[in-house]
């Protein structure tokens, strides 16, 4: 146990630099700074899912409908890019936060990301040359094309990354990724990604009756329910799950449906393919607030991810808590912590719709052991949880401001 902290010993203050406010990190958020035993602030960069901001991949306005900012102290700097948002290396350009974080004087700063031309100019930036930073962040190689731009690529991230002190590591895919880039492993702190477990398991019997009332509001009664949630987008392949369900023998196609749940543009085109392969078991709901996604989980017998990229996958997370397992492709990075073949899940390789076939094949034409894999990937990601994820932040801190005096 660490020891509790006297007046002699003042609280060190930690600035985290984030994208904009995020429904899987905000409840982490909340109780930070007393579980992690520091003064905390948090600097956002853009508005989005507070405000009417226009997210690209669903192509709407998005705000959720949790709290996102309470609990925790924190501050707006004004993003002047033509295009905010994480989609381009311009997409976040915020002159004013420099001097706002120096006025702040952190003893470490924790970023959520780097790849942002506001985040290399921080780096950069001298005033912070004697401060430690730190990165959390949950990007891999799985998909990563071998070349000279990977290469040059690869320097400049190794030669970047000697600038932290240190690294929350979310899994094995990232933990490989920062060791490939030169990262040595003294300064690695494994905290596994995670959702807010507590909100999924407490909805409980509330989720069960509302999945109920959903079933009937797009007529699907005792049929097995395979969804697919997110942004309806070439990257998330949802079309190479429409294909394999296709593929699937006919009796069990008849004894299941799949749920497209979110929007995006491909969704005129997921419709027009199902109808084109005879498939009337398809069926989509829009997207869902927060609020509602515990009951759109436990809707669903299996959860679908054959995304080509998807640096971790925290539906599957979210799923989970709902005892709904999930097939994922292998370029999905929760697929070498989160989901253990053949007993929380399945993974496939990306893009073989055969083998996503045979997946689903397996997965649903057995209802009751389908059920049995759900329980045990409930109880698997207990172990992916917010304190995990703070206790890797302790250890990192305990390191890296050891012997580094507050800056106050």
């Amino acid at each position: 146990m660490e020891p509790r902290q006297t007046p002699s010993q003042p609280k060190r203050r930690l600035a985290i630099v984030a994208g904009h406010p995020v429904q899987y990190i905000s409840p982490w958020l909340n109780g930070l700074a007393d579980n992690a035993g520091v003064d905390l602030k948090v600097f956002y960069l853009w508005d989005l899912g507070v405000s009417t901001a226009n997210d690209p991949g669903f192509g709407r306005p998005l705000q959720w409908d949790i709290p996102l900012l309470e609990g925790h102290e924190y501050e707006f700097i004004p993003n002047r890019a033509t295009k905010p948002g994480n989609q381009h290396f311009f997409g976040y350009i915020n002159p004013g936060l420099a001097p706002r974080l120096a006025a702040w004087r952190p003893d470490a700063i924790l970023l959520m990301n780097y790849a942002f031309l506001t985040y290399i100019l921080l780096l950069l930036d001298p005033r912070f040359w004697k401060i430690p930073f730190l990165l959390r962040g949950d990007s891999h190689n799985l998909n990563r094309k071998q070349g000279l731009k990977s290469k040059l690529n690869q320097l400049g991230r190794s030669f970047l990354f000697r600038r932290f002190a240190a690294f929350l590591v979310v899994g094995s895919a990232n933990h490989q990724y920062y060791r490939s880039n030169g990262v040595p492993t003294s300064k690695l702190f494994m905290g596994r990604h995670a959702v807010d477990n507590a909100r999924f398991a407490a909805a409980g019997t509330t989720a069960a009756a509302t999945a109920l009332t959903l079933r009937e509001s797009i007529g699907i009664g005792q049929e097995i329910v395979i969804l697919f949630v997110g942004k309806f987008v070439a990257v998330k392949r949802p079309l190479d799950l429409l294909y394999a369900y296709a593929n699937l023998p006919t009796p069990l196609i008849a004894s299941s449906k799949i749920v497209f749940v979110g929007e995006g543009h491909l969704e005129e085109s997921i419709r027009t393919h199902a109808q084109h392969l005879g498939l009337d078991g398809v069926h989509f709901l829009p997207f869902q607030n927060q609020s509602m996604m515990p009951a759109v989980y436990s809707m669903g017998d299996l959860l679908a991810l054959p995304s080509e990229s998807e640096t971790w996958g925290l539906v599957v997370n979210e799923a989970m808590n709902l005892a709904c397992p999930a097939i994922v492709s292998d370029h999905v990075g929760c697929a070498y912590d989160l989901v253990v073949p053949g007993q929380t899940g399945w993974v496939f390789p990306t893009g073989n719709i055969q083998a996503l076939t045979n997946c689903l094949e397996d997965a649903i034409a057995d209802r009751k052991h389908l059920h049995q894999i759900g329980e045990k990937a409930r109880n698997h990601v207990c172990h992916f949880s917010y304190a995990g994820i703070t206790a890797s932040l302790r250890q990192a801190l305990d390191k890296v401001c050891r012997d580094q005096p507050t800056l106050r």
